[in-house]
């Protein structure tokens, strides 16, 4: 009489204790009909593959369940396919869609992303956080960290991998890639200006990030080559809450026809502020902000700002991170240019 398992006797069922072996991607190819090479190349999403080809092997792969085994291929490639990111102020909207920008452009690319979030910027963070990269053996590091000491933090570390910082010019040892916040300035300025506008105040953001620094010196720039003054100028810290209590000050004093603000959450305080004071936008101020943010065109006014590219952004990270990996030898600083996009917050000074 044959044996009944006791879990089958209790009513359990019965599971094969012989664990069951992971598809490999031999069986995937002759589920396909195709060789290995051609699978290799449907995994590594190669351009020599044709569509129909390319459908069997992944209906093969989904019946199978197969999944790539990245160990295995670190073992031959010698790259881990991670990149690590580093980044600070991630709950502001730049920051955060450069994150997004460059995260996509890595998975495009056939790379995962290893995120680490500095809680304050400071020489000791930014090197603990590069040390925690290099000990998960990645590939190539992305820094958003848009403070003028965080090039001269990583040079103090031999990274041996290579390093793409946003926002900053490149150097020997760390590329660059940055959208032209001086000119993304000029271009509100010069907008400004064609207008009839002579009194333009900047509403800075905080003047220890590359990007403010950057966007004030443009400000200062194109009113300078007009022949106009540039001595009305008021920090932020980028929250919408800072722009509506200089927007409070600004309103008091009424020395602008126009303002150039650092970034849309300013504006969008400023905006109140004026509205609360019985100030028109744009009919007695006009207000221009900067990156685009997707509630921009909503703002009442709709706002005119300069927007910033930031799949763009995310993609020249990826190039010049690739190219370091192929051994090439491109340039050490790529530039994205800004775009002006008018809408109802500007108009020509009332008489």
């Amino acid at each position: 009489m044959a044996k009944v398992p006791a879990a089958a006797r209790d009513g359990n069922p019965v599971t094969d204790s012989v664990p069951r072996r992971l598809p490999r991607l031999e069986d995937v190819a002759a589920r396909a009909g195709v060789s290995h090479q051609t699978v290799s190349r449907v995994v590594n999403n190669h351009p020599n593959v044709s569509p129909g080809t390319r459908r069997k092997v992944e209906v093969a792969i989904a019946e199978l369940g197969y999944r790539r085994n990245s160990a295995a291929r670190s073992l031959v490639t010698r790259r881990s396919q991670i990149i690590g990111v580093l980044g600070s102020e991630l709950s502001q909207y730049g920051p955060a869609n450069t994150l997004l920008g460059v995260e996509r452009a890595a998975r495009d690319a056939g790379y995962f992303v290893s995120v680490a979030a500095l809680r304050e910027v400071t020489r000791d963070a930014i090197l603990d956080a590069v040390r925690h990269f290099l000990d998960q053996s990645v590939d190539g590091i992305v820094v958003i960290v848009p403070h003028l000491e965080t090039l001269a933090a990583l040079a103090e570390l031999p990274i041996g991998v290579p390093v793409v910082a946003v926002g900053p010019d490149g150097n020997d040892t760390v590329g660059g890639v940055k959208v032209d916040q001086r000119r993304g300035a000029e271009l509100a300025v010069e907008h400004l200006i064609a207008q009839g506008h002579v009194r333009i105040g900047h509403v800075a953001g905080p003047q220890d990030w590359i990007d403010a620094v950057a966007r004030a010196e443009g400000w200062r720039a194109a009113l300078c080559s007009a022949g106009l003054a540039a001595d009305l100028v008021t920090e932020g810290d980028w929250s919408a809450g800072s722009g509506y209590e200089i927007g409070r000050r600004l309103a008091a004093g009424r020395r602008a026809t126009a303002l150039f603000v650092g970034n849309d959450q300013m504006a969008l305080g400023v905006l109140r502020a004026l509205n609360e004071a019985g100030i028109r936008v744009p009919q007695d101020v006009s207000v221009v902000g900067f990156d685009d943010q997707p509630e921009a065109g909503y703002f009442s006014p709709p706002l005119t700002v300069v927007r910033q590219d930031f799949e763009e952004l995310g993609r020249r990270c990826m190039d010049m991170m690739l190219t370091a990996f192929q051994g090439g030898d491109g340039p050490r600083t790529l530039v994205v240019e800004p775009e002006l996009i008018v809408r109802r917050s500007t108009a020509p000074p009332a008489p």
